[in-house]
């Protein structure tokens, strides 16, 4: 089954979210943890524990990992084959982007099921050109992965880029999103190539209907987006949204208990967009 196939049953499933792994010192002592190695692994097991049989996609983001070397990336490791076994898509929050040969090892690196780090899908950032992430679409096409393009971000620096001109008037998020619609093409029941949406970003200056793939949202709770800011913001779109939930629920660890509490209400908060088989 492609990607887009396998997101769409699994939200079928499972309700309509995706949940963060973020280890960042902050959290990490907020759990009543230290921010070493032993603490890390403990932090993301129990993450995998209270969300992999709940959550239809869980997005560790690989930045907290890789800070610790190469032990960290062991324990990524660790973290991602523990999510896949239970049954959690696994989407790699890496947002890589480069040319060439370089973009093609990215893509090796993640989407070959052969390699350590092989997950479900990764973030990549379009800002050498949507053309440089071709060997990432061409390995996430082999392999039946997929790849989430950043679109339109939440961070304030952003519209300084996605919101600039192209010479036909489009912004440059819209002709990425028309971009990667155009090579999603009609697949069913959802392409495989998606677009990162915060949820922060106020109304929305992109059209969104011709994507036929999945928009992950991320922004929402800690960082001041709502339910009703999605159901605002993406209207028609809304079916192929993926709200994506991280501070907001792992603020209630370390209790596996109350994490999957969290996890559920969260789930229930965006029943407004469940898809029916």
């Amino acid at each position: 089954m492609s990607f887009g196939a396998r997101l769409d049953q699994a939200l079928i499933e499972r309700g309509t979210l995706c949940v963060g792994i973020d280890p960042h010192a902050a959290l990490l002592i907020q759990w009543g943890l230290a921010d070493d190695l032993v603490s890390l692994e403990r932090f993301s097991l129990t993450c995998v524990e209270a969300f992999a049989d709940v959550a239809a996609v869980l997005k560790p983001q690989s930045a907290f990992f890789e800070r610790f070397g190469s032990r960290g990336i062991a324990i990524l490791e660790k973290t991602i084959l523990a999510a896949r076994d239970a049954g959690a898509l696994v989407l790699l929050d890496v947002k890589r982007g480069d040319i060439g040969s370089t973009m093609a090892a990215y893509a090796d690196a993640y989407l070959d099921p052969s390699a350590e780090l092989a997950v479900d899908a990764i973030t990549v950032s379009p800002y050498l050109g949507v053309g440089s992430l071709q060997p990432a679409f061409d390995l996430a096409a082999r392999h039946d992965a997929g790849v989430f393009v950043l679109g339109l971000t939440s961070n304030k620096e952003g519209p300084e880029i996605q919101h600039a001109r192209v010479a036909d008037g489009r912004t440059v998020a819209q002709s990425i999103i028309d971009d990667l619609g155009i090579r999603n093409g009609d697949a069913q029941p959802l392409g495989s190539l998606g677009v990162v949406v915060g949820a922060t970003i106020g109304d929305s200056v992109a059209d969104l209907s011709a994507l036929n793939g999945p928009i992950l949202v991320p922004g929402i709770g800690a960082q001041g987006g709502t339910a009703e800011d999605v159901r605002r913001i993406f209207g028609s779109a809304l079916p192929a949204v993926l709200p994506s939930v991280s501070r907001e629920v792992l603020r209630d660890g370390p209790s596996v208990a109350a994490l999957r509490d969290a996890t559920q209400r969260a789930i229930g908060e965006f029943a407004f967009l469940r898809r029916s088989g």
